[in-house]
Order: structure tokens, then C-alpha cells, then sequence
């Protein structure tokens, strides 16, 4: 919260990612307002790739998992040694990111975690642990 004001919660992803459902599910569940980015539709903006890598080590952001990383050319793959070279290829292929990607002011959490996410809104817990 900010003045009062609660920050605006922004969660990146594709809709039909799984960890991404999770994800959507926790934050409807939690009463946690927020926007939907299908980054696979409206794509990635430098600004925000630049804001995520203040927060988040790029070896992070990129899922060398993924199809699509292993659909990538080795020379390709082996390009991506730093930063920088990371966010052109998230720029170029927004689905090498790993998903979801939390966005709430200067916090970004990668994948999805219920305890960081309760962690980040200050979600009381119960004896056991679980989120009220």
C-alpha cells in the first residue's frame, strides 16, 4: 500500500500456462486485484523487461526448459551470456519467459509460489501454515 493506495498488481504470462492458472486462481481466491498481461499477445515492452531485470537475475527470467528455449539454435542458446543479451531474446520471443511473472511497484516474483505470494500481500496464516 502506498498512501493508502494499493499498488497495482500486474501478473505476465500466456492464459493457458498452468503455473499461470495457478497463479490467477491464488490472486482470485485472495481478493488480490489485478491486470492480466498475455504476453504472448500484446508482447513485451523494453521498459518493462528493464524493470523486471532491477529485481530479478535475468538467468532467472529465462526458461531454458521450455520449448521453445530447446527449439532455439545452440549458437542462439549460447549467445545468451549476459543481461542484455537475455532481454533481446525476450523481446524477439516472449514465450522464452518463465512464467508467470508477478509485477506489484518494484517486487517481481517469478513462477508461482503460494508462500511468496502471501509473503508479498502480507496474507495472515493459520497454525498450520495456510493462508487464511
Amino acid at each position: 500500500m502506498s498512501d493508502g493506495v494499493p499498488l497495482p498488481v500486474v501478473l505476465h504470462g500466456i492464459p493457458h500456462c498452468d503455473q499461470v492458472k495457478k497463479a490467477r486462481a491464488w490472486l482470485t481466491e485472495h481478493d488480490v486485484a489485478y491486470t492480466f498481461h498475455d504476453f504472448k499477445k500484446a508482447g513485451l515492452s523494453p521498459a518493462v523487461i528493464a524493470h523486471w531485470l532491477t529485481t530479478v537475475d535475468w538467468q532467472t527470467l529465462v526458461n531454458r526448459k521450455g520449448t521453445t528455449w530447446r527449439a532455439l539454435p545452440e549458437a542462439r542458446r549460447a549467445a545468451i551470456t549476459d543481461a542484455s543479451h537475455a532481454a533481446l531474446l525476450m523481446l524477439e520471443s516472449p514465450s522464452i519467459v518463465k512464467r508467470p511473472v508477478l509485477q506489484r511497484d518494484a517486487d517481481t516474483l517469478v513462477g508461482f509460489d503460494a508462500a511468496l505470494y502471501q509473503a508479498l500481500f502480507n496474507l495472515p496464516t493459520t497454525a498450520t501454515g495456510a493462508p487464511t
